[in-house]
């Protein structure tokens, strides 16, 4: 007899796990049933931001494989069907069938979790207005878009200046609105170390985007017709034909709570290297609903990426397929831009260096992304920790024009392997004119902050 692979979530880590666990045994030996709540499989939510802001034509270029393909590969994927329940000794799970209201119960011999994040939502006054937006699905970009088309007015709010704050500050710039962005902290980009964030800050303001730092909203403010009209802070009040939510996501891990799965501190499934949750020989999770590993600080933390995602499918349809695959960890790699300012950090920032008990020397160093006298060197500022006994790497942060983000590749690459900023020194990194210096700013960095090292003893 076959056995039954269930899958809560249909999107990058669900549906990885279930192809690759699809690839390694056939339906002979392996029935795959996939639930998803939502419209769409195996979108790109991190492409949502470009196709509001225009760089994406058409909201079907972020779907990678649609249902009609899984199923075409005998995943049997329910759309529109939300697991309410888990009953983990019985091995089985509770769907309704968000058209129908219908419920059921199907059975499992293996689950995996990949349930994602939900967005923060706090219960402000006026929150759930029309205008008042978040970019979390498809379905949430596609409202958006049709709210800019019926909004007569050309003033948009968006609250949070983390990664979707800014990447969408940027497409509502592109849509000719202008722009605040209100943020809790005193600069943008909390990833980034306040000094860095104090680059992106400058580079909004010159881009003619309004960045309010301290900011907490209090309340929406809604007008006759009832749609939204102003975003109230503690200081201030901001006209608004439109609001954008990006205050952050945290894991959607209510299901696997109820259920008594394990979870760590910042409420995601904590599981093994194999991605199996601990203490559950036949469930596993992925994506953005687990915490992993930190390699550099070796605590787990929860990051939200799609390329986590898809790793872990992979890893655990790997495993569930009769293979053996694992996840070691995670530097906490992560690129943006807003307009033509390249963002890019990997590895701990100061906070979170204090925050595990590491002593550091930091660097922050000037320099260009080509040869100095070759056209189009564009200026850019990499600030790097090491620690202070040991001179090992702890963490990069770069903000600059073209060809600044992708360099924080060497370094995550350095944090992965362990390497000290002297053994950066003598990587042998690519150089012509056209991409580099002699010394690539990276290195740099890393030449400073071996002095940094030795001058603290």
């Amino acid at each position: 007899m076959s056995e039954r692979l269930v899958v809560i979530g249909g999107d990058a880590a669900g549906m990885s796990a279930a192809s690759q666990a699809r690839r390694l045994k056939g339906p002979g030996e392996l029935e795959i049933v996939a639930f998803e709540r939502g419209h769409f499989s195996s979108f790109s939510a991190c492409g949502i931001p470009y196709w509001v802001g225009g760089d994406v034509a058409e909201r079907d270029e972020l779907i990678a494989r649609t249902p009609e393909e899984h199923r075409a590969r005998d995943i049997d994927l329910r759309m529109r069907t939300e697991v309410t329940e888990l009953d983990v000794p019985g091995q089985r799970v509770r769907t309704r069938d968000l058209e129908s209201g219908a419920e059921a119960w199907t059975g499992f011999d293996k689950l995996v979790v990949a349930t994602g994040a939900r967005p923060l939502r706090p219960a402000l006054p006026g929150i759930d207005a029309p205008g008042v937006h978040g970019v979390q699905t498809l379905d949430d970009g596609q409202a958006l878009l049709d709210s800019l088309t019926r909004t007569e007015g050309r003033r948009a709010v968006v609250v949070g200046a983390g990664y979707i704050g800014v990447e969408m500050a940027e497409a509502l710039l592109n849509r000719g609105y202008e722009v605040t962005v209100l943020n809790r902290g005193k600069q943008p980009m909390a990833t980034l170390d306040p000094d860095m964030g104090r680059l992106v800050h400058e580079v909004m303001d010159d881009l003619g985007i309004t960045t309010v730092g301290s900011s907490a909203v209090t309340k929406i403010l809604t007008g006759a017709n009832g749609r939204v009209r102003a975003v109230v802070t503690e200081d201030a009040e901001y006209p608004a034909d439109v609001v954008v939510l990006g205050m952050g996501v945290v894991p959607e891990t209510r299901l696997a709570e109820a259920a008594g799965l394990p979870l760590g501190v910042y409420g995601g499934l904590l599981t093994d290297l194999a991605m199996r949750v601990r203490g559950h020989e036949n469930i596993w999770a992925g994506g953005d609903c687990v915490e992993v590993l930190d390699l550099v600080s070796g605590r787990e933390r929860h990051i939200a990426l799609g390329t986590h995602a898809n790793k872990h499918g992979q890893v655990i349809g790997s495993n569930v397929g009769g293979g053996y695959a694992t996840f070691p960890g995670v530097v906490g790699t992560a690129v943006s831009k807003v307009c033509d300012l390249e963002i890019a950090r990997t590895g701990l920032r100061e906070k979170e260096a204090r925050e595990v008990g590491l002593r550091y020397v930091t660097v922050t160093v000037e320099s260009t992304s080509r040869a100095g006298y070759y056209p189009g060197a564009a200026p850019m500022t990499v600030k790097m920790l090491a620690e202070r006994r040991t001179g090992r790497l702890l963490g990069v942060q770069i903000v600059g024009r073209e060809g600044a983000a992708k360099r924080v590749d060497i370094a995550a690459v350095a944090l992965t392997a362990g390497m000290t900023v002297e053994q950066m020194t003598a990587l042998d990194l690519g150089y012509a004119p056209p991409f580099s210096p002699v010394w690539d700013p990276v290195l740099i960095a890393a030449r400073k902050a071996v002095a940094a090292v030795r001058r603290a003893g």
